[in-house]
């Protein structure tokens, strides 16, 4: 399931209001300031990256995100054109889109994105027996 919503807007624009209930009852990532869904669980793609402030997950889709500006950065893997991912609920930044990669090898990374562990809660919808 390849699913992406993104809204574009500025990083300051009041997007709060777009933020879309979905995913009910599916184990997802939501945003630890203000608990919008951001990603299925099911789309994590790697643990093994690293953000800014700490590790990172590589996903396939993320949803009630904003881009920010693209821009060439140089990451632990080399030069890569990334444009900042923002949470529409609060405007927290969650982590960055890789628009482009400039090696060969990381390729894979297109089209992807890098959430900080740190801005994300994981939630199982588990159900209890009643």
């Amino acid at each position: 399931m390849f699913l992406s919503a993104l809204f574009m807007a500025s990083p300051t624009d009041d997007t709060h209001h777009q933020v879309v209930a979905t995913y009910h009852g599916h184990p997802s990532f939501i945003c630890s300031q203000c608990s919008a869904v951001i990603a299925l669980q099911d789309e994590l793609i790697s643990k093994s990256f690293s953000g800014r402030d700490g590790r990172g997950f590589l996903m396939h889709s993320a949803v009630n995100v904003k881009l920010g500006k693209r821009e060439d950065r140089p990451l632990l893997t080399g030069v890569h054109t990334v444009a900042d991912v923002f949470c529409v609920g609060c405007n927290d930044r969650l982590g960055w889109y890789y628009h482009k990669a400039a090696d060969y090898s990381q390729k894979y990374k297109e089209g992807k994105y890098l959430l900080e562990r740190e801005k994300l809660v994981k939630e199982n919808a588990w159900k209890l027996d009643d």
